[in-house]
């Protein structure tokens, strides 16, 4: 028999207890709450919320960890054909607000509900004030049909959640966004968990140990602050190297 492995329980004291003492799920502690200093410790820490319905807060930090690096993109031909077409213009933080209240929309195959809850809502927009917390927008005829949202430290970004009302809105969003982080020398993309979706862009599956190393070099460099937007310098034809594909970004 495996031996019980404790879950923390957090009290009004910003700490958590170390990332590797997680269970083997990668639940590692539970309450505390949402305010930016401890997301903020949180993230820097190698721990994330992910809330469960009728249970307090809970804080994981999973092994293995789904991870991208920035200048390692892929972009699939399906969406390399997307953004030849120039179906979308994508923004960066202009609609926060409204890109996580339709993550927290948005039906999940498998998923009753959604963990984005209200609390997390709250939490997000508060970091997004304080210009940590950064949106991307696809944009269809004035319409917002895709987007996603995260947190970003120093070098490193950590994606929440997506969503998409068109067909790659979302995927060319992720594209144009990973350029530009590339371009400003963020290149520790955080995915959390393994998704064939991401998988498909590049990511992969790092021990907890070697993701935490480089988190650790990765946040004490500077962190920029928001509100984010694309190098307008760079045009419409500007591409981040090395790329599978260069493609155009509408911004």
């Amino acid at each position: 028999m495996l031996p019980e492995v404790p879950v923390f329980q957090l009290d009004d004291s910003l700490v958590f207890p170390p990332p590797h003492l997680a269970d083997p799920d990668g639940l590692l502690a539970v309450g505390g709450d949402l305010r930016p200093e401890r997301l903020v410790l949180a993230y820097s820490s190698g721990i994330f919320p992910w809330p469960a319905e009728g249970l307090p807060l809970l804080w994981h930090s999973p092994d293995p960890r789904f991870v991208l690096q920035a200048s390692d993109l892929h972009v699939p031909r399906s969406v390399a054909k997307r953004m030849r077409r120039g179906d979308f213009e994508v923004t960066m933080d202009t609609a926060f607000a409204d890109v996580i209240r339709a993550c927290a929309r948005k039906p999940r195959p498998g998923q009753d509900g959604t963990w984005i809850t209200e609390e997390m809502v709250l939490g997000y927009e508060r970091l997004h004030q304080l210009g940590v917390a950064h949106s991307v927008e696809a944009w269809q005829h004035g319409q917002l049909v895709g987007g996603l949202y995260g947190v970003s430290i120093g070098g490193a970004f950590f994606g929440e959640s997506m969503f998409a009302e068109r067909a790659n809105a979302s995927k060319v969003a992720f594209v144009c966004f990973v350029r530009q982080l590339s371009r400003w020398g963020i290149e520790l993309v955080d995915a959390q968990v393994h998704t064939p979706h991401l998988e498909r862009f590049g990511a992969r599956l790092w021990t907890r140990a070697a993701y935490l190393e480089t988190l650790r070099k990765a946040v004490v460099q500077p962190t920029r602050h928001g509100p984010w937007s694309f190098d307008a310098a760079r045009g419409l034809t500007e591409t981040a190297a090395p790329l599978t594909v260069d493609e155009p970004c509408r911004h």
